[in-house]
């Protein structure tokens, strides 16, 4: 996620399951006011010292992240405790009751995750698996169903794909190149928030010439 340290504008964010561990890209990105990460690698719950400085985060998915722990209750204090200008946490939205037991229940963290040097650049947070970076990464981002790709467009608030609009691509595609596809999709999703007018209609042109050329390709293989 390091790109995010070249978007400091960017207001959502949607890297649900991609096997994230490290959130300080993101200290910069002063006008985020919406964050995904659900199903990432997220050990502690230290990496929010990273967030603490958005003005602007209002929204924050971070469940199914193993620094959300045993404890429901502690995990979910100690975030607000630290983050209390957010809206909704892990789609439940948070209470004045809520940020007042976060003084009492929650962990104040005051300073980022302990990170030593090792060998290859790698920090002592990742060191452990380093040994499968060329294959668990990989297998994580390839792990995007259709499911999660309509998860996507839900947080993005975009009506989800019907499940047989791309019932004709099944049949012909991989496994691999239809997960390559849903990824793919997420991203375009993700960016298209940053296009202003003028950005928009030149995808649409652009997409209105793809469509018309797979039909004009349809209609030439019938």
């Amino acid at each position: 996620i390091s790109i995010c340290r070249d978007l400091p504008n960017i207001e959502v964010i949607t890297f649900s399951v991609n096997g994230i561990s490290d959130l300080e890209p993101l200290h910069q990105c002063q006008n985020l006011s919406e964050l995904y990460l659900r199903k990432n690698n997220i050990t502690s719950l230290d990496e929010l010292f990273y967030l603490k400085a958005l003005p602007r985060l209002r929204v924050l998915w971070l469940a199914e992240n193993p620094c959300c722990g045993p404890d429901p209750h502690r995990y979910r204090m100690t975030v607000l405790r630290n983050l209390p200008s957010l809206q909704k946490l892990d789609n439940q939205a948070v209470t004045e009751e809520e940020l007042s037991q976060a003084l009492v229940d929650g962990v104040e963290i005051t300073a980022p995750p302990a990170r030593r040097s090792v060998e290859n650049g790698w920090s002592e947070s990742s060191a452990p698996s380093a040994a499968g970076a060329t294959t668990e990464p990989q297998r994580q981002l390839l792990s995007c169903s259709l499911e999660e790709t309509n998860k996507t467009q839900e947080e993005l608030d975009v009506k989800p794909v019907p499940r047989d609009k791309y019932s004709s691509f099944s049949s012909q595609e991989t496994d691999c190149s239809h997960k390559k596809r849903n990824n793919v999709l997420n991203a375009i999703l993700l960016l298209m928030k940053e296009l202003d007018a003028e950005g928009l209609e030149i995808i649409q042109q652009t997409v209105a010439r793809r469509l018309q050329a797979f039909q004009k390709k349809e209609l030439q293989e019938e």
